[in-house]
């Protein structure tokens, strides 16, 4: 089945995520990180592909806050997908 197929009044997921493309995209991963970036690219097991990204790490002590110019992500650790969002403070 491909990603981008749509029938009456319903979004296949892949076919939003592909809407978000060259956009900023919140990625909550299991564990304690979140990351923000722009998606540059994803496969049929939501690898992901972000650049001018922000990581975040959360611990008992706070968060922490780093930036990468680039990332892939493996889909086997992504649990949410957020467009447009961002974690807050």
């Amino acid at each position: 089945m491909s990603g981008t197929l749509q029938s009456a009044g319903t979004v296949i997921p892949m076919a939003l995520v592909n809407k978000c493309i060259g956009q900023r995209i919140w990625v909550i991963m299991r564990g304690d990180k979140e990351l923000v970036g722009t998606l540059r690219g994803f496969d049929d097991f939501v690898n992901l592909v972000l650049d001018d990204v922000k990581e975040y790490t959360f611990t008992g002590e706070g968060r922490t806050e780093t930036k990468l110019d680039s990332i892939l992500l493996n889909g086997n650790n992504v649990t949410m997908l957020v467009p447009g969002g961002e974690p807050v403070a």
